[in-house]
């Protein structure tokens, strides 16, 4: 946003401030100035450039089309000049470019003006015409002036050239109050305590007539406020050079006198307006409402659009678009050099609303900034009568009829209960309670029912963003200084909000760094996908996607409803480039349509293709694989302190064979081979295993307690059983079956050989298996090991229908 130093001053005096002091200012109380730039009305302000007199004036010996002139410039001696122009002449006022000049002409580089010999004369500056000045594209002679100003006097003294400083801020989202410059004054003045002098409007006055045109406001909720008023008779042309220089020093171009006065008065002070062409208004009748979704209108800019249902429109007494509410005006009823009469627009519009329209239709504008982030519903009338004044004085127009204002349920300000123990607390100093209170009536807040506890905080309703107590608590420190509190030797923080016990962000992070030290690196997606992705996949329903309406590209045209495609999309990319052996992880959300409602949920998604051990001089490649994938998963549930885990196995529409792993019955994980079609489809030649947390569960279990055992004083014993099982049974089965089967004594359970052939029965497999066991009491005897051991053989051969290899 861009702030005129000297538009600034018309409401506030700043002179005793340099402008480094006033940016430093601005900056602490959280308008952060990122720069500040030199305006000139013309390039480089005409510096070096001054009145001066024609004394005498003789041909050139030398040259034919050329004069010798000597020329007052208000020095001790007249400078000889050689000039080209045929209009020169002795006793004229002209515009002198001293030596040392930077000229800046209208079609051509700039240049300096030096000392020179032209043609054998001496020649120490150059009588200028409007093009060399940049000032205008004459050419055909020099500029003579009918002006009584002495020699010397500089030229943009009499042309007067204004000069400017424009202060770039980089303003938040929040402050919605600081977009004009009475906005940016008020923050100046609570800082300072300079006064602030408002634009006078007591001269407004209208005609005790019907107003000549009538409103009517269908949407109440999409518009709370609705002010308006017509003035007749406007002569529509060229604005006075002050208004256009205000302008132009923001950055905007002038268009006309009444569209320059909306645009003046909307960054004068931050409300937005809009000026109708009264012709253009069928039945002399304006309807706030919305139109039927796909209705077409045509912008200002010559597009044609087509609206959405909930798109507030300004319509005439046909319920023919004029306008998009608070975005952007129509093509037809906009003032032009025809227009005799206007109607004035100035209204308060929900933010909701201008903010979806404004994002649906991608039109960002001066109106739209400000409607969607609040503007102060009780500014309308004060800037319509504003903006009338001004359109009388400039265009001679006459305002007629009383003024229009629809305001059924008034915005009233929000009061605060404060307490002074949170001031001090979260401020972190004690500050006087007088100068909370100086401070708080200079930024228009009022302070009532004072006690020694606290009080009650009544705020302004161009304050949008202040609604709660450390709202106002920010208010104070801003503007009391942040760098007026000194720091503590022991930093610290404190806040009035309270927050669970389980921090999601401290967790994921905690989580990152474990798997970035297991090898994975982070990725992260784009939540935008393609549509195609859920109809490739079996168990995704496309009519579940939930559909961008405003969607950039096709390509990201929907929610992702799984996190499978963005790590795919990654692979792919770095294969293409020579890197196979990958290991990811992302955390990200999913979005399903669920009839009329949608849901969504966090998933973390592990991905795994190439080799997981890539080969050294000790070692040859170890190519991933399940097994691998599910050792990683395994340790990041115990890192959660997960018990009980289980498994099912799953074949779904992404997995080609897999595992659902359970904690007490509750899914959290599935994980395995991503079937070939779906790699497909990115180019992904190589199998990708892929795990997908349901992290939501993950956070809701999680327990932060560290969970410890005493190490036993008594050795271990290990023991080895061979067993031949069908091979529909998992190790998980036997593992279950020895836990139940010997409770006290069995602390660890391995599987360290495999074995399928033509040496055991068909439909048959062999498993080898190590016990650990352990009395935390006492060593074990054999006989205290031979009872455990045949307690897990028998409960085997029950349970397992297993045989027990000699």
């Amino acid at each position: 946003m861009k702030i005129s130093l000297s538009w600034l001053k018309d409401y506030i005096d700043v002179n005793n401030l340099k402008i480094d002091e006033l940016e430093e200012l601005l900056t602490q109380t959280g308008l952060e100035v990122e720069g500040i730039e030199k305006f000139e009305t013309i390039k480089g302000g005409l510096e070096g450039i001054v009145v001066g007199e024609v004394l005498t004036c003789d041909k050139h010996p030398n040259a034919d089309k050329l004069k010798v002139t000597t020329v007052d410039i208000g020095e001790d001696e007249p400078s000889h000049i050689v000039c080209g122009a045929p209009n020169v002449d002795a006793g004229q006022k002209v515009l002198v470019a001293t030596v040392g000049t930077t000229l800046y002409p209208e079609d051509s580089e700039p240049f300096k003006i030096k000392k020179a010999k032209i043609r054998g004369e001496a020649s120490y500056g150059m009588i200028c015409a409007e093009d060399e000045l940049g000032i205008g594209t004459s050419h055909e002679g020099i500029m003579v002036l009918n002006t009584d100003l002495p020699a010397g006097t500089p030229a943009a003294k009499y042309l007067n050239i204004e000069s400017d400083q424009i202060i770039e801020i980089g303003l938040t989202p929040n402050r919605a109050d600081a977009t004009s410059h009475v906005g940016v004054a008020r923050d100046v003045h609570a800082v300072t305590g300079n006064k602030i002098q408002w634009p006078d409007i007591n001269s407004f006055s209208t005609t005790n007539t019907q107003p000549p045109v009538k409103v009517v406001v269908e949407n109440k909720e999409a518009c709370p406020r609705y002010s308006g008023v017509t003035i007749e008779g406007v002569e529509v042309g060229p604005s006075p050079e002050w208004l256009q220089n205000k302008l132009r020093a923001i950055g905007l171009t002038p268009k006309n006198n009444v569209v320059d006065i909306t645009n003046f008065v909307l960054h004068e002070i931050g409300q937005p307006l809009h000026a109708f062409d009264v012709a253009a208004i069928d039945n002399n009748e304006v309807r706030v409402k919305t139109l039927p979704k796909n209705t077409v209108f045509t912008t200002l800019d010559g597009e044609e659009r087509k609206l959405h249902e909930k798109d507030l429109m300004i319509c005439n007494g046909k319920d023919q678009g004029m306008c998009i509410a608070g975005v952007f005006g129509g093509e037809k009823s906009g003032v032009t050099e025809k227009t005799t009469d206007v109607f004035l627009e100035s209204a308060y519009f929900n933010p909701d609303y201008i903010r979806s329209t404004s994002q649906r239709h991608l039109l960002k504008t001066d109106a739209s900034f400000r409607y969607e982030r609040g503007t102060d519903p009780n500014i309308c009338l004060y800037a319509l009568k504003r903006a009338a004044l001004l359109i009388k004085e400039l265009t001679g127009g006459e305002i007629k009829g009383e003024v229009i204002d629809i305001y059924d349920k008034p915005v009233e300000p929000v009061t605060v209960n404060m307490k002074y123990k949170n001031i001090d607390r979260l401020i972190g100093i004690k500050i006087d309670k007088q100068k909370i209170k100086e401070i708080l009536e200079r930024l228009e807040i009022e302070v009532s029912n004072e006690t020694e506890e606290g009080f009650v905080a009544t705020v302004p309703t161009y304050r949008v963003d202040v609604t709660r107590e450390a709202d106002v608590i920010e208010e104070i420190i801003r503007i009391y200084g942040l760098n007026n509190i000194p720091l503590r030797e022991t930093l610290s923080a404190d806040y009035l909000s309270s927050f669970d016990e389980k921090d999601p962000g401290k967790i994921y992070t905690t989580t990152a760094h474990y798997l970035a030290g297991l090898g994975f690196h982070e990725i992260m997606s784009n939540s935008l996908t393609k549509p195609q992705y859920s109809d490739a996949v079996e168990d995704l329903n496309s009519e579940e996607d939930v559909v961008i309406l405003n969607k950039l590209s096709e390509d990201l045209g929907v929610m992702r409803q799984t996190m499978l495609f963005g790590g795919l999309e990654a692979i792919a990319r770095n294969q293409n480039r020579k890197q196979n052996n990958l290991k990811f992880f992302e955390l990200g959300k999913t979005y399903r349509k669920k009839g009329d409602s949608y849901q969504e949920g966090y998933k973390l998604a592990l991905f795994v293709t190439g080799d997981a051990v890539e080969e050294n001089w000790q070692s040859k490649a170890i190519e991933a694989d399940f097994h691998y994938l599910y050792g990683k998963v395994l340790t990041l549930l115990k890192k959660f302190n997960f018990d009980n885990i289980t498994n099912e196995r799953t074949s779904d529409g992404v997995l080609a064979d897999g595992l659902t792993l359970f904690s007490n019955k509750t899914p959290l994980v599935k994980l395995g081979l991503v079937k070939n079609d779906l790699t497909a489809i990115n180019d992904v030649k190589m199998p990708v295993w892929y795990a997908e947390f349901d992290w939501d569960k993950m956070i809701d279990k999680k327990d932060n307690s560290v969970v410890y055992n005493e190490i036993s004083k008594f050795p271990e014993v290990r023991r080895d059983l061979s067993l031949v099982i069908d091979k529909n049974i998992s190790f998980d089965d036997l593992k279950e079956t020895a836990f139940k089967a010997e409770r006290k004594m069995l602390k660890r359970i391995n599987v360290f050989d495999v074995y399928e052939g033509d040496k055991i029965e068909e439909g048959k497999k062999a498993y080898a298996l190590s016990f650990v066991l352990e009395n935390k009491d006492k060593t074990l005897t054999d006989k205290m090991i031979d009872q455990s051991m045949q307690r897990l053989i028998k409960a085997f051969e029950k349970h397992n229908n297993a045989y027990i290899r000699k």
